[in-house]
């Protein structure tokens, strides 16, 4: 039996406001806004993922969403593409002997390095560097 994860919901206050921001500001790509009567389903997906997000009102309150990770290959060029855009990004940082320390992953060790920002409502994303090592070399 294969279980696959394809889509999580994001609970937002203002699907258009978020959606702006999803699409214009992280590149997320738009795949459905279909409105039915006061229904709405916006769904996105990232780049290269195979799981998308919906955007919604409920179940949860907004920003109740924490620690979705993002993969990528380039955490530093992830990071500048997304300050660019003007998404608000903490500085990069990994964990040496369990304590967050500033900085790239010395070796860029798979799953060593990170950053993270914010939807307008609070609902938090890690970004996370997989391959860089081997992209790097």
């Amino acid at each position: 039996m294969e279980w696959k994860l394809e889509l999580v919901v994001v609970p937002v206050a203002d699907v258009d406001r978020s959606l702006a921001f999803y699409r214009d500001q992280v590149g997320f790509r738009l795949d459905v806004d279909h409105r039915a009567g006061n229904f709405r389903v916006v769904q996105m997906t990232p780049n290269g993922s195979a799981c998308s997000i919906t955007l919604m009102p409920g179940p949860a309150a907004p920003g109740a969403l924490k620690g979705l990770h993002l993969i990528v290959t380039d955490i530093d060029a992830a990071r500048g593409e997304l300050v660019g855009r003007g998404v608000r990004a903490s500085e990069l940082f990994h964990f040496t002997a369990g304590r967050r320390t500033p900085g790239r992953h010395p070796e860029r060790a798979d799953y060593g390095s990170f950053f993270g920002f914010e939807d307008p409502d609070g609902n938090g994303w890690m970004v996370q560097e997989v391959g860089g090592g081997r992209a790097a070399a």
